[in-house]
């Protein structure tokens, strides 16, 4: 079966990079086609370590102009994002076997200064002695410096752009497959399949985006017909997740002996969360899991540093991602760029696009940027507009999160202020949406475990592309990490009577 329209541009490829270029082409006025042959953000954009920042480590490796972007865009995302983006302190303290104190003040001095700051407050030096945020350290380390980023709820992100795509025009299709891809008479001929159904369907466009992550080499040989592609390198990066290791509200970050860092987290009320990892991989980005070797190296790097030792039986969650990086050639992991590279494919005819790494923090600017080439190919349409463009939910100040609980428990004083609360920090203003004309908890229906009540489910369904229950219990909520085997079964019963129905 064919599409009669013809559109603009066809995005591969529903993470991060693919629905920030969907959000940002059909806002500037050009017709938007988006597959995702799994959920969205079911990739490398629901695995990271969900943070928004200029990536301190970075500098050791001058890589000043990526460093200086990924600042400069905290706030910016900040600001239309309050809702799943808000400020985080990191706590490094200074452990005299690894980098000198001199060398981390150079560094973060230039972290304050390279990058534009309004919102977000500068570095100090912390006595871990007498700071609360060295309780939970060993004695030995009494210096440390405390600095500013951003946490971000990475897989929300993702769908908040997908849907104001969606909102603004753009038809987004998830669990569908393109598995061909021919240039006809100017045009591209793309062949989707539902993976679902295996109906197929043909979709002409005139330029294609390919932003399929660790997939775009094999969308490049298997779609399109490059059997010479190889731009990218496959990077495993794996988290641990561990009961709450402070009472704090900051974060640490740790140098290793290797000369790696890792974080240490405060996630999702009750827990901590240790990552990442670096390590090449060369298998299907699908399978990808943490090794026995990588909860070794978490364990053990974190308990160089906090006096109750991280031990393996304490994990109850782990997960890992594959980082599709831009293969520039770098002899170890952790050294290779994590720019992003933009490249047009060379043949003639109807353009193709691919975008090879990146990392969250400059979505937004990758999207500018693939616009750029965007209008080059099919003629400008309008100015760009994301930077003062509140994604859905996140048109309230910054600094009034607070506040819109209040507000929001104002209208729905029969919520709990804890359950309000988990509200705005998902939906932001779209909350009431979801609780629409409800009086009584009675009215948001069954409560599947830890306040996922049936309201919210229906409104995930019916505005997310939410279909089954892990996208709901792990992409567009983390109540996974808390729903016991029984409640997931009833949860996954309800969704499919509903998508039957």
């Amino acid at each position: 079966m064919a599409h009669d329209k013809l559109y603009d541009v066809f995005v591969i490829g529903g993470g991060i990079n693919g629905c920030g270029i969907a959000r940002d082409a059909v806002g500037r006025g050009y017709s938007v086609f988006l597959a995702e042959m799994n959920d969205l953000a079911s990739g490398t954009s629901s695995w990271s370590s969900k943070l928004i920042h200029g990536g301190f480590r970075y500098l050791e490796y001058y890589e000043f102009r990526l460093v200086r972007e990924a600042l400069s865009e905290r706030e910016v995302l900040l600001s239309n994002a309050p809702h799943i983006i808000w400020p985080l302190r990191f706590v490094l303290p200074h452990h005299k076997e690894m980098r000198p104190a001199w060398l981390l003040k150079l560094g973060l001095f230039l972290y304050d200064h390279i990058g534009t700051r309004k919102l977000l407050p500068g570095t100090k030096t912390v006595d871990l002695k007498t700071s609360p945020v060295g309780k939970p350290l060993k004695p030995l380390f009494s210096k440390g410096f405390e600095y500013s980023d951003c946490w971000v709820n990475d897989a929300r992100l993702v769908v908040l752009n997908a849907r104001d795509a969606a909102d603004r025009g753009a038809e987004i299709h998830t669990r569908t497959e393109v598995v061909g891809a021919e240039r006809k008479d100017g045009v591209w001929e793309v062949t989707i399949a539902d993976r679902a159904t295996g109906a197929r369907e043909i979709i002409h466009a005139r330029l294609i985006v390919n932003a399929g992550g660790p997939w775009v080499d094999r969308i490049l040989s298997g779609v399109v017909g490059r059997n010479d592609a190889h731009n990218v390198r496959l990077v495993q990066g794996s988290h641990i997740v561990v009961p709450k290791l402070h009472n704090h509200d900051r974060a640490y970050i740790f140098q290793n002996g290797d000369g790696r860092i890792i974080f240490a987290l405060p996630y999702e009320e009750d827990f901590t969360l240790i990552g990442t990892t670096d390590q090449d991989y060369d298998g299907d980005p699908k399978d990808v899991k943490i090794t026995d070797s990588e909860i070794d190296y978490l364990c053990a790097a974190a308990s160089e540093y906090f006096e109750k030792p991280v031990e393996r039986s304490t994990i109850v969650w782990t997960y890992s991602g594959v980082r599709p990086l831009y293969d520039d050639g770098a002899s170890a992991a952790q050294e290779a760029t994590r720019d992003y590279v933009l490249k047009a494919d060379p043949d003639e005819g109807a353009p193709l696009l691919n975008i090879f790494g990146g990392k969250i923090t400059t979505y937004r600017k990758l999207a500018e940027s693939m616009l750029e080439l965007i209008e080059a190919r099919l003629g400008k349409k309008s100015a760009p507009w994301t930077h003062r463009a509140a994604l859905p939910g996140g048109d309230f100040p910054a600094s009034d999160f607070e506040g819109e609980v209040a507000r929001l428990h104002a209208d729905y004083p029969f919520l709990e202020v804890k359950q309000a609360r988990r509200y705005v920090r998902q939906y932001g203003t779209k909350a009431r949406l979801l609780l629409g004309k409800a009086s009584s908890m009675a009215d948001l229906g069954e409560d599947f475990g830890y306040g996922l009540y049936t309201a919210e489910i229906d409104y995930l369904m019916a505005h997310e592309w939410a279909m089954e229950a892990a996208d709901v219990l792990w992409r567009r909520t983390k109540r996974g990490l808390r729903l016991e085997p029984a409640q997931v079964a009833a949860l996954e019963a309800y969704m499919a009577k509903k998508r039957a129905a």
